[in-house]
C-alpha cells in the first residue's frame, strides 16, 4: 500500500492536468480564423409551403426597402435569414440567438427597454434581452463618436445624443433603436479540428421597439447578424480592426439542417469565382445563360447580364429560387417537356405540384446555372423538386412576377441552389465563388498570421460561447477513459 501511495503522489501533477481537461477541455486563447455553427430555423420541423413562401415574401419586400435612418442613412437592410447562430455577447457574455443575413448590413439584438419584443420562440431556442448596463465593456455610441459620424449624416444626431437607427421594411414591419458597442464572443480556430473562444468589440444595433413580423414568436430569435458589404456590418469592423480577413464562407448542410459559417481564407477546397457586381447593395452577380440537360435555354434579349441591368442576387436568406417569368416559364416548360403525362397541380396557390413514383434524378434534368468567368451552379432534380409528402413532388423555381413589383423582374437564388455547396464570399477581391460539397466533412481554413492551414468539420464547429453538448460529452467519455485507464496502470504496477 506504501508503494501504491507514493505512486499516486507522484503522479498528482499529470492527474490534476486531465481533470482540469475534463473539466474545460478547450479554454485556451489563440489566434486563428472565426467560426460559427449554424442551424437551419425550420430544422427538425416541416412548414407548409405557404410558410416558405411568406418568408421569402417578406423577406424580398425588404430587399428593395431603403434604411430609414433618421441621421440620412443609405444602407439597406433584408429580412431575417433562414440558419441561425449563437453568439456571446458582453462581459460577462450571455448566449444571443440570431439571424445569420449575408444581405443585411447591420448587427442588432433587443435591448432590456423593449416592451413588445417577444419573450418565447417556437424554434425551441431561449431569448434573452441585452442589456448594456449589465455589461463591464458595454457602451452607448452617442452622435460624435466616429461610428456614428463616419456612417451616418443627418440634422437630428448631435452632441451626445444617442446614436439611433429605425430600420422600416416594406411588408410594414420595422425595428428601432441605438447603437451600442461591446465584446461578442465567438470560436477561433486553434488548431486541426479545434476552436479557441475569442472576442472582438464590435459596435451593434439595441433593439428598443419591434413591429410587424419581426416579434412574431413563432420564429422569433434575439436579432440578426448582417454579413453585407456596408462599413456597419460586423465582418467590416472586424476586418477593419484587423481580426479577420474581409472574406467569409458558408455551407449548408441541406440533409440536417446546419452547417458552417466562418470568416476567414478558405483555401481547401479551392473554388472558382466570379465577380461581383460593383456598386449594388448585395451580393450581385451576372447570370449569362441558363442549361437545361444539354440545352441551352433560348430566352429573349436582354432578360440576363450586366448589360440588362438585371443582375443576379445570391442571397442565403432566400427559401427558394426566384426568376423573371420571362425565364421562368420557359424553364418550367422545357423541364416538364418529357412529362407530358404528369398531372400538374397547384397548391398553396403557388406550388405547382405532381406524384411521381420513379427516380426524379433519373428522368428530370439538371439545370446549369452559368455564370461570367465560366463558373457553373448545377442545380439537381433532388435540388429544385423537393417532396411534399409521399411521392408527391413540387417545383421549386418559383416566378418573380408572384412577388412584389419591385422584385418581380429579378432573379434571387436562395437555398434551393446554394445548400450542399460550399459558397465563398472574397470582399478583398470582389469575387464570389462555390463547389459542390459535403457540408458534414472538413474544409481548410489559412491562419493569417502562421499560413498554416487547419482542417475545420461542422461537427466540432459549435455555436460561439460554447461548446455543444455532443461534442463536450464525446471529449469529456475520452478523458475520463483516459483517466481510469491511468489509474488501472497504477494498480496493476503496484501490485
Amino acid at each position: 500500500m506504501a508503494s501504491l501511495r507514493w505512486i499516486l503522489v507522484d503522479l498528482q501533477p499529470v492527474l490534476l492536468l486531465l481533470l482540469l481537461a475534463v473539466i474545460s477541455n478547450s479554454n485556451v486563447s489563440a489566434t486563428g480564423e472565426v467560426l460559427f455553427q449554424v442551424q437551419h430555423k425550420f430544422a427538425g420541423q416541416r412548414p407548409s409551403l405557404n410558410d416558405l413562401k411568406a418568408h421569402d415574401i417578406r423577406r424580398h419586400q425588404r430587399i428593395l426597402y431603403g434604411v430609414d435612418l433618421p441621421l440620412g442613412g443609405d444602407g439597406k437592410a433584408t429580412g431575417t435569414g433562414l440558419y441561425y447562430t449563437k453568439l456571446g455577447i458582453g462581459s460577462p457574455p450571455k448566449d444571443y440567438y440570431v439571424h445569420v443575413d449575408t444581405g443585411s448590413d447591420i448587427f442588432w439584438v433587443n435591448c432590456i427597454e423593449c416592451k413588445g419584443c417577444p419573450k418565447k420562440s417556437g424554434l425551441g431556442v431561449k431569448l434573452r434581452l441585452y442589456d448594456p448596463s449589465s455589461s463591464s465593456s458595454g457602451n452607448v455610441i452617442s452622435c460624435d463618436q466616429e461610428f456614428c459620424t463616419a456612417n451616418f449624416e443627418g440634422p437630428t444626431c448631435t452632441n451626445t445624443l444617442r446614436c439611433e437607427y429605425i430600420l422600416t421594411y416594406g411588408d410594414g414591419s420595422s425595428t428601432a433603436g441605438y447603437f451600442v458597442r461591446d465584446n461578442v464572443q465567438y470560436d477561433r480556430v486553434s488548431g486541426n479540428l479545434s476552436t479557441a473562444s475569442a472576442s472582438s468589440s464590435v459596435v451593434f444595433g439595441c433593439g428598443v421597439q419591434q413591429t410587424g413580423n419581426l416579434d412574431d414568436s413563432g420564429v422569433a430569435l434575439d436579432g440578426i447578424i448582417g454579413f453585407g458589404q456596408a462599413k456597419t456590418s460586423m465582418i467590416s469592423q472586424m476586418a477593419l480592426s484587423g481580426s479577420v480577413t474581409k472574406i467569409f464562407a458558408h455551407c449548408l448542410d441541406g440533409n440536417k439542417g446546419g452547417g458552417i459559417f466562418a470568416m476567414g481564407n478558405v483555401v481547401q477546397p479551392q473554388v472558382k469565382r466570379t465577380p461581383i457586381v460593383p456598386n449594388e447593395q448585395h451580393y450581385n452577380v451576372n447570370l449569362e445563360a441558363i442549361e437545361v440537360g444539354k440545352d441551352t435555354l433560348q430566352l429573349p434579349k436582354g432578360v440576363l447580364g450586366s448589360a440588362s441591368g438585371k443582375e443576379t442576387i445570391i442571397d442565403s436568406g432566400t427559401t427558394l429560387a426566384y426568376l423573371p417569368d420571362e425565364v421562368y416559364q420557359p424553364l418550367i416548360t422545357k423541364i416538364l417537356a418529357n412529362h407530358g403525362d404528369l398531372d400538374v397541380r397547384t397548391v398553396e396557390e403557388h406550388f405547382q405540384c405532381f406524384e411521381y413514383n420513379a427516380s426524379v434524378d433519373e428522368d428530370f434534368p439538371i439545370v446549369s446555372l452559368n455564370f461570367e468567368g465560366s463558373l457553373k451552379l448545377v442545380v439537381y432534380p433532388h435540388d429544385y423538386l423537393f417532396k411534399l409528402e409521399g411521392n408527391a413532388y413540387c417545383i421549386g423555381w418559383q416566378s418573380s412576377g408572384t412577388q412584389s413589383k419591385d422584385v418581380k423582374d429579378m432573379t434571387l437564388l436562395g437555398d434551393l441552389v446554394l445548400t450542399n455547396k460550399l459558397v465563398v464570399y472574397d470582399l478583398v477581391n470582389q469575387e464570389i465563388g462555390w463547389t459542390e460539397y459535403d457540408c458534414s466533412s472538413t474544409i481548410g481554413l489559412q491562419d493569417e498570421q502562421s499560413k498554416a492551414i487547419y482542417r475545420v468539420g461542422a461537427h466540432n464547429l459549435t455555436p460561439s460561447g460554447g461548446y455543444s453538448q455532443e461534442s463536450t460529452r464525446s471529449t469529456t467519455i475520452t478523458l475520463i477513459l483516459l483517466l481510469i485507464s491511468v489509474i488501472i496502470h497504477i494498480f496493476n504496477y503496484s501490485l
